[in-house]
């Protein structure tokens, strides 16, 4: 990662840990942090830990990037950091966000989770910020472990403490189940027990998500965020709401995790030359907008579809499971008490509505079904669709 990208980067267990540990060293106690409100909702809970205050950037409706010019210069100049998102891949336009907030001041963050090979300006996404964030569980399909890395060398030693601190005492238990998680997920699709497998999950109430959104919980929220955001502490307080999906999030790794990870990370050109060409065979279908510059690896096609929940259905039939949906976007799921609303909230709504993201390592099987389907493209709204709403409440549909 270093020579990736040209800075001084620090192992950490999940992207989840490696975002808390920037934030609670760049931004101080009650700041407010300009994100994206189409995300997970774990990042917004880990900023919410961090003790800082969200606030929902407006989006572009074609891609789901931060719209800067409908940003109020009332919100710039209240701000403590941006955290951009790089949703699915796609760049947010980090060449203008670091010289924004280099006239302000302050830190530029970047979530790199989905952008591991993505790059913006002629630069590899994750160079801009004074901190970038990067997953592991994506592109490697590692499930396990990511990377900070950070702009300032001198702030390493510093760092490398805070992360050593909030680590918790590796496990063999978890690490002989990290070991045969692939055998026992090969085994489940082998037999096709995926639908079974849900069902027992859900009646164990192992499955944390009955829904796109994990339940927000508001009264549990309150009384989480009056606890002081003392180191580590604000991890345990907002325990319940980061760790889902991610139990190991903060488990100091052992040599099985690091062997199997570095191992699979040593295939990452190969994985990226792989999700750029079904990125591009994707983009040409009529779901696609046209996208400018080279085609990125993403790690997930954001397709637009009119009707995505038959779509969804349409998938699910041929067993393709569809994730990393966020929606609805943040400031509507959680409201004004626990974040500040986005300015411009349309476009992302839409977006979020209509975003099919496709693993463009299944770009042939998922063409086929939509196009047997027949699944009509949804085209984003105009500015004169935002003015005026249609028939169904929302706009351009």
């Amino acid at each position: 990662m270093q020579r990736r990208l040209g800075r001084e980067s620090l192992y950490v267990p999940s992207c989840r840990l490696g975002l808390y540990v920037a934030l609670r060293h760049w931004c101080p106690p009650g700041g407010r942090v300009l994100m994206s409100p189409v995300n997970d909702d774990v990042i917004f809970f880990v900023v919410l830990a961090a003790g800082l205050r969200p606030v929902q950037a407006p989006l572009k409706a074609e891609d789901g990037s931060i719209d800067m010019a409908a940003v109020p210069a009332s919100v710039w100049n209240g701000l403590s950091a941006v955290l951009t998102t790089n949703l699915y891949g796609n760049p947010d336009p980090a060449a203008e966000l670091r010289a924004r907030c280099d006239q302000l001041d302050i830190p530029l963050l970047e979530d790199a989770a989905h952008a591991i090979g993505s790059e913006v300006a002629g630069r590899p996404v994750g160079s801009f910020g004074d901190a970038s964030v990067f997953s592991l569980s994506k592109h490697t399909g590692a499930k396990t472990g990511g990377f900070l890395t950070i702009a300032d060398p001198a702030l390493r030693a510093a760092l490398e403490r805070a992360r050593d601190e909030l680590l918790q005492p590796a496990r063999l238990s978890a690490e002989i189940a990290y070991g045969l998680r692939p055998y026992a997920e090969a085994g489940v699709r082998g037999l096709r027990l995926v639908p079974a497998a849900r069902a027992t999950q859900r009646l164990l109430g192992l499955q944390e998500r009955e829904d796109i959104r994990m339940e927000l919980r508001p009264d549990e929220l309150k009384q989480a965020m009056t606890a002081a955001p003392a180191p580590g502490q604000g991890l345990d307080d907002f325990g319940s709401w980061v760790r889902v999906d991610m139990h190991d999030y903060r488990l100091r790794p052992g040599g099985l995790r690091l062997r199997r990870t570095q191992r699979l990370l040593s295939r990452l050109e190969g994985r990226l030359a792989a999700h750029r060409a079904g990125t591009e065979r994707l983009s040409a279908t009529r779901w696609a907008l046209p996208r400018p510059g080279p085609v990125q690896p993403l790690f997930r096609v954001p397709l637009l579809v009119a009707d995505r929940d038959a779509a969804i259905a349409a998938l699910a039939r041929r067993r393709i499971t569809v994730g990393y949906l966020y929606d609805p976007p943040l400031d509507a799921y959680a409201g004004e008490v626990f974040t500040d609303p986005s300015p411009a909230p349309g476009p992302a709504a839409w977006f979020a509505r209509h975003a099919l993201p496709v693993d463009p390592l299944i770009a042939g099987q998922v063409i086929s079904v939509l196009t047997e389907l027949g699944a009509q493209p949804a085209r984003p709204p105009t500015a004169a669709d935002a003015a005026e709403p249609s028939a169904q409440g929302e706009p351009g549909v």
